[in-house]
């Protein structure tokens, strides 16, 4: 497993010097698009309309639309101006109790690693984190963008997460089928709960959900493997040295 990023974490004097790891590997099935009549992959083109020919990759700008036909051109000058400074460090503005945060603002998860064995900051750090029920709220430079983050004790580690802003998050409440809601009996909620309580597990255990999906898909693509390879013929050391001289 390789690192994506490698820096320290900064708290007032303290520096704790730590490596990222992505904390979640997709399982994805990925597929080409393909023709539908020879199977060979299809190719897209920059295709500009106006001047009806393909546009080379050099020859491309990237504009944000101010209205419909007029666009702000940012080249690639601007656009590194404009990019946050890079730096190798998280800094820690403040800390909240940890079931503070609402799940909505999560985006995506990093293992916190201490760059050398038994760091004696990184692992001070953790455990009072975890003995004072916290989470660090800091800030980090990811990918050329500015990212707030949380870091939270986890297992024998710890857990960086990036967060969404609050302005990228929708209003529920502005959602119409939610504005009224109906009523409910008595009788209704209590054969409600009745049927939480026949599902009702002590503890939630992941391991036992899979995609169904992605599975058959995986043992059709096996199946189709296996008998598309052929069994070599078992061929004597000798005679196939012969066979062999003999094609050329």
């Amino acid at each position: 497993m390789k690192s994506i990023w490698n820096g320290s974490i900064n708290l007032g004097l303290v520096n704790i010097p730590v490596k990222l790891y992505s904390a979640i590997e997709p399982q994805t099935i990925k597929f080409r698009l393909l023709c539908g009549k020879c199977h060979t992959p299809i190719k897209y083109k920059r295709w500009c309309p106006k001047c009806k020919k393909e546009v080379s990759w050099q020859n491309t700008v990237k504009g944000f639309e101010l209205s419909k036909g007029k666009y702000y051109i940012l080249t690639k000058e601007k656009l590194e101006k404009l990019k946050p400074e890079k730096t190798d460090s998280i800094e820690i503005i403040e800390f909240v109790n940890s079931k503070q945060i609402d799940p909505i603002y999560f985006d995506k998860h990093y293992f916190v690693i201490p760059e050398k064995e038994k760091e004696k900051a990184y692992f001070l750090f953790k455990e009072t984190l975890s003995a004072t029920a916290k989470t660090a709220i800091g800030k980090i430079i990811l990918k050329d963008k500015e990212h707030i983050c949380s870091i939270e004790s986890y297992k024998n580690g710890m857990l960086l997460t990036t967060l969404n802003y609050a302005y990228e998050i929708r209003d529920i409440t502005k959602i119409p089928e939610l504005k009224t809601a109906p009523r409910l009996s008595k009788e209704e909620l209590k054969l409600a709960k009745q049927l939480i309580n026949e599902f009702y597990e002590k503890e939630f255990d992941a391991t036992k959900f899979r995609d169904t999906f992605a599975e058959k898909l995986k043992q059709a693509i096996k199946g189709t493997i296996k008998r598309e390879i052929k069994k070599p013929r078992k061929m004597n050391l000798i005679k196939a040295l012969k066979a062999s001289i003999n094609t050329k």
